[in-house]
């Protein structure tokens, strides 16, 4: 499976942007799909998970209310809508893939990785 996240960029404190993963094969609906993100300086972190059908999710603590993550498996995509956005969201965001788990959230356990996409938010 290859990902390619998209989406991200320079937005003011309380906008919105929202990040997209396209998956590559025909196999997207047979993982559970998640985002992490991870600062200059600091470890990579869990934000938001969706369950193989997108009808389980579980999101960080810190982003919950704000974030939403969804998928559309007819499309091989995965999105992280992102609402009143803070600067300390700023960040790299990754989408990763994981095979056999229901809503993992541990990065050492993701199968496949995309490349990241940049998200700064200004205050």
């Amino acid at each position: 499976v290859q990902l390619q996240a998209s989406g991200g960029g320079l937005v003011q404190a309380g906008g919105s942007l929202r990040l997209s993963c396209a998956a590559s094969g025909r196999t997207f609906s047979t993982y559970a799909m998640a985002w992490f993100r991870q600062a200059p300086g600091k470890e990579r972190e869990f934000v938001a998970v969706a369950s193989r059908s997108g009808g389980g999710t579980t999101y960080a603590d810190s982003v919950k209310g704000r974030f939403t993550i969804s998928r559309d498996n007819a499309k091989n995509t995965v999105y992280l809508q992102m609402n009143n956005l803070k600067p300390e969201d700023t960040a790299v965001y990754y989408c990763a893939a994981d095979g056999s788990s229901y809503l993992p959230t541990l990065a050492a356990g993701m199968d496949y990785w995309g490349k990241g996409t940049q998200v700064t938010v200004s205050s």
